[in-house]
């Protein structure tokens, strides 16, 4: 072994090996296979470059796999890319400097088709970079045509099963994106606002209410009281007069006003709020159009017609104050809801649209959670919580360019839709016509130039990972950050629900984000992006970065600096010093030295193979809950002190001085010191792959016969001797007294002593 470890030559070349050895490479039918370990990777948004984020919750899942592939399971590891929908067209939109809009749909599809090969191949670089294990040749695409047919077959299947209609009914709407969202694309976000409180009349006598919106006066249709509100019990069932616009409006009882809120009195437009809708639909009031899709008040709108919704707001507000309707205003900081994508209030328009129903299926989606195992369990309440919460159906039609269309035309005379045939998927409706009859007789038919959310289809990455002739639905584990449980989770236990009657994995192993700072996020969103990972590979080595990932606290969000990566560079020398040490202590080894049986090793050479034993069982068992961190510290307790610190010094003389020490000694002690070392690159492989078998490559492949580290297991089941390990704890006691007796004493740790009595304790 060289005398210093190299890791940017060593790194790349033992990629390069794992990639020409097909070391990782799926194969269903390997007869040494074990059962069928799978993952359902998240396919990473292709939407800029990767930040620290990325390079932890990514790692983690690929510690996992390297675990389970050396507990001698078949570890199906796939990966694909998330490259259509809005974020895809944003970052288009940014780095060419052009709209969506602007262009043909087929030309811009063909910039974002380049834009995202790009970005893919970057970022597999990227994974590659970081030793990920991954069989690359199941890799897929969102936007592929294999993908895009899975997704509209299965849309297809919700349609027959009544799961995915249409309708036309108010819809969370993003002015700025100019689309429709679902709710769980919503972020509530604080905001500074004004309070308006504005004097209605009732019976020619004012009535003060307080709203948020007064630019929605005109589409005031009710203003409601709580029925056990005694200071306007009088006036349910009564009428009142809108400002500005003069109109009568019914006024009504609803529990769900809040008392001590505003006067008590609420005003209820077409639409301010999600509680607006409630009401509309529950007390079955009439619609008045006010806001349009670009985000202006409808020119219908007297005095506010053509403006922003912002500059409608400050109209009525100065118009309310001339006329001597406004009592007074409030600056308020209060929660808005906002597009997760662009941090813009979302409005609420009428509009038609495609859901999945989800709100029937509460229940069922309750019980599913249970189902599922999450680590850590804390976070299916987060995960309840949603469930527990919906208000709406789920939408998953996009007004947008770049994504995977829906399977839809429209009949010309009657509106009914019309789908697609199985056997022609994928289709795009928008360049193939719908060849056939409606019911009605009508041969002309209208494409539907909505896409599907990207939700949509990467909520099935489960079916679409069976597109290779695989049954792993239920899969081993899914993994991600825990802001999409609302999300990702959610809606793929949803699909899987609907499309397999089962649950889509068994595991879900939610990670934190990593923060600059507290509080914040480090993300490829934001400005504070200090720390590339590329970069940092590139300075500090993957192995460098993956120990330090692993010991992140699994769900918890983990603070990030460039100096915690100290401790890791530490490690990285040591395990190299180590193993440099024990490889020149076995020049000459043989087979024969490698298969002395256990009971014929000297006590202490025993106890250093039943620490191993008792180290590997435990970070198999903190494994076997994804708690990575807890599992690493038992491979650092084994290397650093029982390893390095006492076996090392305690054996050194007899590895040293054969003849002193005879040779069965020292056969005893080059046979521990041969499997103590094989065992802790095993532990350490899953976390350093790239230091670990160099390590192998340069001294054991010779011995074991397997051509990578990795495709060997790890000894777990043998429990450890009891005694030998109390053995061990009293001889390491006696070391410790002698060290500090010498450090007392102020004289050189290799100055005798006379006597040592050592108390064994039996």
């Amino acid at each position: 072994m060289q005398g210093k470890y190299d890791f940017q030559k060593t790194e790349k070349e033992m990629q390069d090996l794992w990639e020409s050895g097909g070391v990782f490479k799926f194969d269903p039918d390997k007869e040494s296979g074990g059962e069928i370990y799978s993952i359902d990777t998240p396919p990473p948004t292709v939407s800029g470059s990767l930040h620290m984020g990325h390079l932890s919750s990514y790692t983690q899942a690929e510690i996992v796999a390297r675990y389970h592939r050396m507990r001698g399971r078949n570890v199906f590891y796939p990966f694909g890319f998330d490259d259509n929908g809005l974020p895809t067209e944003r970052l288009v939109e940014r780095e060419e400097g052009i709209k969506a809009g602007s262009m043909p749909r087929s030309e811009f599809a063909r910039k974002c088709l380049e834009t995202t090969a790009k970005y893919e191949d970057e970022f597999k670089a990227f994974w590659k970079s970081l030793g990920f294990s991954a069989d690359w040749s199941t890799e897929y695409r969102t936007i592929g045509p294999d993908v895009q047919a899975i997704s509209q077959r299965l849309f297809l299947d919700l349609v027959r099963m009544g799961k995915a209609y249409e309708k036309e009914s108010p819809v969370l709407w993003c002015v700025e994106c100019g689309t429709s969202i679902a709710q769980a694309e919503l972020d509530a976000t604080d905001m500074e606002g004004t309070f308006c409180y504005v004097n209605f009349s009732v019976g020619g006598e004012p009535l003060e209410v307080a709203t948020t919106r007064p630019e929605l006066l005109y589409p005031c249709v009710c203003l409601f009281v709580n029925p056990e509100d005694g200071r306007y019990r009088h006036l349910i069932g009564g009428t009142a007069n809108v400002p500005l616009y003069g109109h009568d409006i019914p006024i009504k009882a609803d529990p769900r006003v809040g008392v001590d809120k505003g006067t008590g009195v609420v005003m209820c437009s077409t639409f301010g709020d999600s509680t607006d809708v409630e009401w509309y639909s529950d007390h079955g009031l009439p619609y008045v159009r006010a806001i349009e899709p670009d985000g202006r008040i409808s020119p219908e709108v007297p005095l506010l017609g053509g403006l922003t919704v912002k500059a409608a707001k400050e109209e009525a507000i100065r118009l309310l104050g001339e006329r001597g309707l406004l009592v007074k205003t409030e600056a308020i900081t209060h929660t808005v809801g906002t597009h997760e994508r662009c941090g813009r209030p979302i409005e609420i328009i009428p509009s038609r649209q495609w859901y999945i129903d989800i709100l029937s299926g509460k229940e069922a989606f309750l019980k599913a959670g249970d189902e599922v195992r999450w680590y850590p369990a804390s976070m299916k309440a987060r995960y309840v919580a949603w469930v527990e919460n919906l208000k709406w159906d789920w939408c998953i039609s996009r007004q947008r360019f770049f994504g995977v269309p829906f399977p839809v035309w429209y009949c010309g005379g009657c509106g009914k839709p019309a789908f697609a045939d199985p056997a022609d998927l994928p289709v795009n409706p928008l360049e193939q016509a719908y060849v056939g009859a409606c019911g009605c007789g009508c041969t002309e038919f209208i494409p539907e130039s909505a896409v599907f959310d990207t939700w949509a289809t990467s909520s099935v990455t489960p079916q679409i990972n069976e597109r290779l002739g695989l049954k792993l639905v239920p899969m081993g584990m899914r993994t991600h950050a825990h802001e999409i449980i609302r999300t990702w989770s959610f809606y793929t236990i949803v699909r899987s629900l609907y499309h397999t009657g089962g649950i889509p994995w068994k595991d879900l192993m939610i990670c934190g984000f990593i923060l600059a700072r507290k509080g914040e996020k480090i993300s490829k969103s934001k400005t504070n992006n200090d720390f590339d990972p590329k970069h940092l590979i590139a300075t500090h080595s993957a192995d460098v970065l993956r120990y330090w990932t692993a010991g992140a606290k699994l769900g918890t969000d983990t603070f990030f600096a460039v100096d915690d990566l100290g401790a890791s560079k530490r490690f990285i020398t040591k395990l190299w010093n180590a193993a440099r040490f024990a490889i020149s202590r076995l020049d000459g080894f043989t087979r024969e030295e490698r298969d002395i049986p256990y009971d014929s090793l000297m006590p202490i050479d025993r106890w250093i193979l039943c620490r191993l034993r008792e180290a590997t069982g435990k970070a198999a068992a903190y494994l076997d809950e994804y708690e990575l961190g807890p599992a690493r510290h038992e491979a650092d307790g084994l290397f650093w002190k029982d390893f390095c610190d006492n076996y090392i010094e305690i054996a050194k003389d007899r590895l040293y001085n054969p003849d002193e020490h005879g040779a069965e000694a020292h056969r005893s002690g080059r046979c521990a010191l041969y499997a103590a070392l094989l065992g802790i690159l095993k532990l350490y492989a899953i976390y350093v792959p790239h230091v670990t078998e160099a390590i192998y490559r340069d001294f054991f492949m010779a011995f074991e016969g397997a051509p990578s580290l990795h495709v060997t297991e790890w000894a777990v089941g043998a429990e450890a001797d009891a005694k030998v390990l109390a053995f061990g704890e009293k001889v390491k006691e006696a070391v410790y007294a002698v060290r500090k007796d010498k450090s007392e004493r102020n004289v050189s740790i290799k100055t005798g002593m006379d006597t040592l009595t050592v108390d064994s304790g039996s």
